[in-house]
């Protein structure tokens, strides 16, 4: 989240009168992320304070941003503790703000988890077995679109400012992900939509309970391993050192499955997907980094933190 566009007052009390949503009585620009301009507003309907997040689009365009708003909303509507879009008179929940397209959401409660337990580990794997089983009969399709092909294309333009033995490692192991990915074994992986992007910062915790998972901007359709290679390389990292927290990895894998059990093919890659997962947030911070925008509130992400991710997931393979 950061702020690339400025929403005046004026401009989102309009907006916020259109969704039927309250009298707006507070605006802040949100920092962290790095992808679109995200507000928190406070609105009074009936002398009670409602509080959302306002977001604008920086880099998704209006024909991209239905599948994951329609998504959301499915999600919600299975019960799922995700944003639930607002909509308009006519059903719209797809926006313009300052040209650019928008969405409002409840704010969720609770707090983000930086310093995770076993436990919530555990709470984690659960929902996003949960989600994945009840996304599969969403009608939208999209692909991951920072999945493989993205990957190629990306690494040409980061590999000048990296250093020998960096470039060698990226180049190597988006080979053998092109590798993995014609394989029959990764084929017959189980897929539907995905979140993609289910760090620590995206989860809010409330009295040791899950209380949200938000930011589904990144949500495509891809293989469900994928997904939970994601999570594991964040919620049951060292973030210091990037290596593996085997008790961590044990109660969040262990929850998934009570859920949904992994397949044998799923089980057989699940250390590609590991080291899949470290290297394209690799790529993603190194193209931050390296080919940044301006904005109004920024904190880019450290790149060399999935670097040491990748190196350890390549050397200290995680098997079931």
């Amino acid at each position: 989240m950061a702020v690339y566009t400025e929403v005046s007052f004026d401009e989102a009390r309009e907006l916020l009168r259109l969704l039927n949503l309250g009298e707006l009585t507070a605006l802040r620009g949100i920092e962290g992320g790095i992808e679109n301009t995200n507000y928190f507003v406070t609105t009074e309907q009936d002398g009670t304070p409602k509080d959302y997040v306002l977001t604008l689009f920086e880099r998704l365009t209006s024909e991209q941003l239905p599948f994951y708003l329609h998504l959301m909303k499915h999600l919600a509507q299975h019960g799922l503790p995700v944003p639930d879009p607002a909509a308009n008179r006519d059903g719209d929940i797809l926006h313009t703000v300052q040209g650019k397209p928008a969405a409002v959401v409840n704010r969720l409660r609770g707090h983000s988890e930086l310093a995770p337990t076993p436990a919530h580990c555990a709470a984690v794997g659960a929902l996003l077995a949960r989600m994945h089983l009840a996304a599969r009969d969403f009608a939208q399709h999209q692909p991951n679109l920072r999945g493989l092909p993205w990957w190629n294309q990306t690494v040409p333009v980061v590999l000048p400012h990296l250093g020998a033995s960096q470039a060698a490692l990226i180049q190597s192991e988006l080979a053998y992900q092109n590798h993995v990915a014609a394989s029959s074994a990764y084929a017959a992986l189980p897929r539907g939509p995905v979140h993609a992007d289910l760090f620590r910062d995206n989860v809010l915790f409330e009295n040791g309970v899950l209380t949200g998972v938000f930011d589904f901007y990144f949500a495509g359709v891809d293989s469900w391993l994928f997904d939970l290679a994601v999570c594991l390389n964040d919620w049951c990292i060292d973030l210091e050192a990037g290596t593996h927290d085997a008790m961590r990895a044990d109660s969040l894998l262990a929850a998934y499955a009570a859920v949904r059990p992994l397949t044998a093919a799923e089980r057989q890659l699940l250390p590609a997907m590991l080291r899949a997962g470290a290297l394209r947030f690799w790529i993603s911070r190194l193209w931050d980094q390296h080919l940044p925008r301006e904005a109004a509130i920024l904190k880019a992400h450290d790149p060399s933190h999935f670097e040491r991710v990748l190196r350890e997931r390549t050397r200290h393979p995680v098997t079931l």
